[in-house]
């Protein structure tokens, strides 16, 4: 569990130049280690960072320690929590808006999710997976499709979209690392 000092530093480092302007904040981070911890590809630290600050190279050659010490952390935790078969909770903002937090994790997400989508939909049934990412691709706000923006303008239905996203991550979950 990370405490709000290690949310602190890594957000400084995400925010941090040249990359602050392009990076995902905390809850995108989020968004994206559990994209790779829920499917087929576990992403490395470094490809998380890239992923993160949308930039191509590491300070200084390599991940920030902090930064790399908290995805190691939120990975360890989500995995753990999924093995026991518990759902995952998604963090929620302290203040502020807690749907722009949610856009911003599910932005994060379907990101990672969009780096190896060919594996996701090449490693299960394409329709399950595509069925159950439908809250998240729809409550990311990354898509212009007219259905999607209808959903999110639509208080109930963006609401119910997103009280099923962890049980959606637990079946997407379970599809890519359940023995058959």
């Amino acid at each position: 569990m990370l405490t709000n000092s290690d949310i602190e530093a890594l957000e400084d480092i995400l925010f941090a130049e040249p990359w602050g302007d392009e990076a995902l904040d905390f809850f995108g981070l989020h968004g994206a280690v559990c994209a790779s911890v829920i499917g087929p590809v576990n992403l490395q630290v470094e490809d998380i960072f890239r992923l993160a600050t949308g930039s191509e190279s590491l300070p200084d050659g390599k991940v920030p320690e902090v930064f790399a010490q908290c995805v190691s952390s939120l990975t360890r935790d989500m995995a753990q929590s999924l093995d026991m078969g518990h759902a995952l909770e998604l963090p929620e903002p302290e203040d502020g808006d807690p749907m722009n937090a949610l856009e911003n994790w599910c932005a994060g997400f379907v990101e990672t999710f969009l780096e190896n989508e060919d594996k996701w939909m090449e490693e299960a049934a394409e329709e399950e997976v595509a069925d159950l990412m439908v809250p998240i691709l729809t409550l990311s706000g990354l898509f212009e499709d007219e259905d999607f923006q209808r959903a999110r303008e639509d208080e109930q239905v963006a609401s119910r979209m997103a009280e099923a996203i962890p049980d959606s991550l637990t079946d997407l979950y379970l599809l890519f690392h359940a023995p058959e």
